[in-house]
């Protein structure tokens, strides 16, 4: 079994007083190997930030079934939600989110300080996820001592200090300048290639051709998908260029 699968999700919004229906996500299905470094594109409406609220656990669907690493994310309680949250996913957003009242090595710790793990094992992790991103210099630092591209860092060390199941970023490089971005985008790279399962959800073409698959939402399903396989960066940039400009004129299926 896939470590995501995603088995034919449908979310219908109601207005306040019922009178209408939007039905944001109409029939989507795929799955996600562990290991996987996965981009998903649409136009804004097309349903992609439903659907990563949906994986997030921030949303549940209508219709269909989430599945992560063998569990049925339906069936989990409220109270089991914020746990499994923390324990399983990662997330990385385009405004960082970070606390400006807590230093980096801090900001990096709070999952763990609220999961209550050891103190030496929350050293090492942490000596650990500082070293792989490379901001160990930084740890003593305030966020608003920080680049963004710095903070954006720190942000991941801080999803990845859980080792998540799957680290879900949304717009990463939204708020970066280009240097700040590839900076990132090779550090996506790095994990990936180190086994981290990582779902991204970009606007950014460049940021897309980075990963090893690219699907595309339209309309509430999945419209199309490219599989990196041997092409390079602007191989891939290419084509997923040629499959958004097919989606803009209303093109069919590629």
């Amino acid at each position: 079994m896939p470590l995501l699968d995603v088995q034919h999700v449908k979310k219908i919004y109601q207005t306040r007083f019922r009178t209408n229906q939007v039905e944001a996500l109409k029939d989507i299905h795929f799955s996600v190997e562990k290991g996987e470094y996965v981009a998903i594109m649409g136009e804004s409406g097309s349903g992609k930030t439903t659907l990563l609220n949906i994986l997030a656990m921030l949303d549940r669907p209508t219709e269909g079934k989430v599945w992560l690493n063998h569990t049925d994310t339906s069936k989990l309680k409220h109270k089991q939600i914020a746990t499994y949250r923390r324990e399983k996913l990662g997330f990385v957003f385009q405004d960082f989110n970070l606390l400006d009242t807590l230093s980096v090595k801090d900001n990096i710790l709070l999952p763990l300080v609220l999961s209550k793990q050891p103190i030496h094992e929350m050293k090492a992790r942490l000596e650990e996820v500082l070293a792989k991103l490379g901001i160990t210099s930084l740890k003593e630092k305030m966020p608003y001592e920080l680049s963004g591209g710095q903070q954006q860092r720190v942000a991941v060390a801080r999803a990845l200090i859980t080792k998540p199941e799957i680290l879900l970023a949304d717009e990463p490089t939204g708020a970066l300048d280009s240097k700040s971005a590839s900076t990132l985008l090779d550090i996506f790279e790095a994990i990936s290639q180190q086994g981290q399962t990582i779902l991204m959800v970009t606007h950014s073409t460049t940021a897309a051709s980075r990963a090893k698959r690219v699907l595309f939402i339209r309309d509430g399903i999945l419209y199309n998908q490219i599989f990196r396989g041997d092409k390079t960066d602007r191989q891939m940039f290419a084509q997923i260029s040629d499959t958004l400009t097919v989606m803009a004129n209303g093109g069919g299926q590629v």
